[in-house]
């Protein structure tokens, strides 16, 4: 796709080791970043999809070596795939007030089709997603016949709100800066500075959605047939993710596997801190367990046979 100076302008910057990229999702443009791996086909693809406010490189931060997703995923065989969601990057101008989540998961799904096309997929695609994005994570997961999805890794995102509605953010701002970080210690020097960058406006659309969103995943996690794992910040403030909070959060999903990870030293935006390499490297173990499971599953009737006829002792 031939992009304008000003369309090519609204593209995420890459870093060393990414490039720009912009797909047509049905129409819909959607700019963000790639890295791919030194083999020619990858493992699979990790689709990031960001959260309210940021940009796809929120998950390609450059502050420290081994904090960007992209980076870490390539070193490992996998193509990363950081897109910028309906209402961000090259898609704000087409779609000034975004999308409600229902027609921001037909476009990711239509931007995934189109990626597949052009690209090796590997085993399929992995969708990780954080706060807001980790709701359209959830939701594609959920839509996902014949998508070839292989599981959700989300953070950021629960049922139980730590705080009031009125507090979220939206349209009239970010909200609370101190929810969104934590303390300044759990990031390193750099962080803010290379942050400012990726944050934009929340739209409109996706701000008005943003209270009935408990309901809402009541329906989406009863659709989920894929294997789903849950982060929550030590610092998250956003969500409560106590104990009967988290039972809450699992007790209405469908899929064949789920859990739920406490990452200590970290903050909402966790993938902008010092635990960012810990927590990447963490979605990536679920993945390869996601993969595992695919690769040892019988074709059909399995056979015990001893120990001894197998030449073990």
């Amino acid at each position: 796709m031939k992009l304008s100076s000003e369309q090519d302008s609204a593209r995420a910057s890459a870093a060393p080791g990414t490039e720009n990229i912009v797909l047509d999702a049905g129409g819909t443009a959607l700019s963000g970043l790639l890295a791919r791996p030194a083999r020619p086909t990858p493992h699979a693809v990790v689709v990031a999809v960001h959260g309210s406010g940021m940009r796809a490189g929120y998950f390609d931060s450059r502050a420290r070596a081994g904090l960007s997703l992209l980076a870490t995923g390539a070193q490992l065989g996998y193509t990363v795939l950081a897109l910028d969601r309906p209402g961000y990057g090259l898609s704000a101008r087409q779609l000034p007030h975004g999308l409600a989540l229902a027609q921001q998961t037909q476009v990711l799904h239509a931007a995934l089709a189109s990626f597949a096309r052009s690209h090796a997929t590997g085993a399929g695609f992995f969708v990780v997603g954080h706060s807001h994005g980790g709701k359209l994570a959830l939701a594609a997961a959920a839509h996902a016949d014949g998508a070839g999805l292989i599981g959700v890794d989300v953070s950021g995102i629960g049922t139980r709100l730590a705080v009031t509605p009125d507090q979220l953010p939206g349209a009239a701002g970010p909200g609370d800066w101190r929810r969104h970080w934590g303390p300044l210690r759990l990031y390193p020097p750099g962080a803010f500075r290379l942050g400012h960058t990726l944050v934009a406006p929340v739209p409109a659309a996706e701000a008005r959605e943003a209270s009935a969103w408990p309901r809402t995943y009541l329906h989406l996690a009863a659709r989920i047939r894929i294997p789903v794992r849950f982060t929550f910040a030590e610092q998250e403030r956003w969500w409560r993710h106590d104990d009967e909070a988290v039972a809450e959060l699992l007790r209405p999903l469908a899929a064949p596997k789920s859990k739920v990870d406490r990452l200590p030293d970290a903050g909402h935006n966790i993938s902008l801190g010092w635990a960012a390499r810990t927590y990447h490297l963490r979605v990536l173990a679920f993945l390869e367990e996601c993969l595992l499971a695919s690769e040892a599953a019988p074709a059909g009737p399995v056979r015990n046979v001893p120990p001894a006829r197998l030449g073990m002792s």
